[in-house]
């Protein structure tokens, strides 16, 4: 455990920071560095932590969870630099936001349980959106599938969604018909449409859409391996029957 209290270790990370984006003695890199260029390595960065989260490496996600909050200590700095708000700013506004969205804790409410509380806590992004439309606020810039389910689940709340799971899986079929009649110039759209409705069927079946694609591109990863360790140098050779047989082991050994 580290010797710094928790404050003092933020504010060292706040200077060294600042020393990097310092115009006359800073890193070259960090200074050339604005918005748009570091915005990718956030987004990385927060991918890394959940990837030593779903390894359960504590060591790593340490690591990796330092890594995603220097990326708030950088944008913090350059919005100070530019005259936009500073880190303390971007700390005291995110404390206020917790107790206003918890009053069952910081203040005299009462919440039955998780359930209650996570739709307490929608009613009250809802307020604070006031008359935007149920839609507003939901970030271009998510991997589509989540972007997906959190419009979907926007909509549900205010009525526009299936009463069950027919209704998606019935559409489903619908744009896997219409992705089969397009044309070159649409399939994409109809592609599009189809992925969709598989989105919206999973959340009606209380799955999370993004984390089983995720689990079944880790499950294709460890399954190709073990057909690559197989077949050898051998494996751009063969046909798709000898192939197919190859993966049907890999899977039988998983049971």
């Amino acid at each position: 455990m580290s010797k710094e209290t928790a404050a003092e270790a933020f504010a060292r990370l706040a200077d060294v920071m600042r020393a990097l984006r310092d115009p006359v003695s800073g890193c070259p890199w960090d200074i050339e560095q604005d918005f748009a260029s570091i915005a990718p390595y956030t987004i990385e960065e927060a991918y890394e932590v959940a990837d030593a989260i779903a390894r359960g490496d504590m060591v790593d996600l340490k690591g990796e969870l330092g890594d995603l909050l220097l990326q708030v200590v950088y944008h913090s700095q350059m919005a100070a630099e530019a005259g936009h708000f500073a880190l303390a700013d971007v700390t005291s506004a995110i404390a206020d936001k917790m107790v206003r969205r918890h009053p069952h804790v910081f203040g005299d409410a009462s919440i039955a349980d998780a359930t209650a509380q996570t739709a307490a806590w929608e009613e009250q992004k809802a307020r604070e959106r006031g008359d935007q439309g149920a839609l507003a606020g939901v970030a271009l810039g998510l991997p589509a599938l989540m972007r997906a389910q959190k419009l979907q689940r926007r909509a549900a709340r205010v009525g526009f969604d299936w009463p069950d799971a027919t209704g998606p899986r019935a559409k489903i079929h619908e744009e896997l018909a219409e992705v089969e009649a397009a044309d070159d110039a649409s399939r994409a759209g109809e592609i599009g449409d189809l992925l969709f409705a598989v989105v919206n069927y999973a959340r009606h079946l209380g799955i999370d859409a993004e984390e089983a694609l995720r689990t079944a591109n880790a499950k294709f990863e460890r399954r190709f391996n073990a057909v690559e360790a197989m077949a050898g140098k051998a494996l751009p050779d063969m046909d798709i029957d000898a192939l197919e047989a190859l993966w049907q082991r890999v899977k039988a050994s998983e049971r």
